[in-house]
């Protein structure tokens, strides 16, 4: 091993930045479905649970 050589840091790789964008991406899809989803079953059935009749 060569003493000059680094061990730590460097540039950050961008296609790591492009999954992290990507995974944030599907979060925020999934969350907002949930969230509209919700929302419809409150104005149609006035709750947000599901109650088995």
């Amino acid at each position: 091993m060569s003493p000059n050589r680094r061990i730590r840091g460097g540039k950050v790789v961008p296609v790591a930045n492009l999954y992290t964008i990507i995974l944030g991406l599907a979060f925020c899809v999934v969350l907002a479905t949930a969230v509209f989803v919700a929302y419809k079953c409150y104005l149609q059935y006035e709750t947000i649970y599901f109650n088995i009749p």
